[in-house]
């Protein structure tokens, strides 16, 4: 075999090798928020921009920034991977964003429960330390039942698991959740 065959096919090996564990993780992710062991919190999905504009209103979606209709399938299909994982209804929590609001219920998984303490601090709009203790305490405070979803914004996440996710993205969090969590699986659709 010439020299640069064999390093592709070592390198294919190795790639090979290197996904079968993320996959078998990914597995046990899902299996621990199936039982109630772990939840998943999403990034809202595609909304154009950075921040929100000068006239933001909490009350006024046409003041802030919304999903496009990219992000509105991204939404939407939620419902299709939480069903492949053997989940087809949720307990659902969301920031009060409308970008938030609209992802949380394109979803189509459960009702939506606002949940002040996932709204954005992007930008001095909030209090990130507050608001992250407020998230740790009220997850921990959920009682055992259907999945928990909660979605939020990059910000909260970040500064929550470390993760920095992508518009749509979610992360699979173990239960209890602490200042240092543990990070079970990054997903999306």
């Amino acid at each position: 075999m010439k020299p640069s065959r064999l390093a592709a096919g070592f390198f294919l090996s190795l790639c090979l090798s290197l996904l079968a564990p993320a996959s078998s993780a990914d597995e046990e992710a899902w299996k621990a928020l199936r039982e109630g062991r772990a939840f998943l919190i999403l990034r809202h999905a595609l909304a154009p921009g950075t921040g929100d504009p000068e006239n933001f209103d909490l009350d006024d979606c046409s003041t802030q920034r919304n999903l496009n209709n990219r992000g509105l399938e991204q939404a939407r299909s939620w419902k299709g991977l939480l069903a492949r994982h053997g989940i087809n209804e949720a307990r659902v929590y969301s920031s009060q964003w409308c970008r938030s609001m609209d992802t949380a219920t394109e979803m189509d998984v459960g009702d939506v429960t606002e949940w002040p303490a996932l709204n954005s601090f992007f930008a001095g709009r909030g209090d990130g330390a507050m608001q992250t203790r407020q998230t740790i305490a009220l997850v921990n405070t959920l009682e055992p039942g259907l999945p928990a979803v909660l979605v939020s914004h990059q910000v909260n996440i970040t500064r929550l698991t470390g993760v920095y996710p992508s518009s749509g993205e979610g992360v699979i969090v173990a239960l209890p959740l602490s200042d240092n969590p543990t990070v079970l699986a990054t997903v999306a659709p």
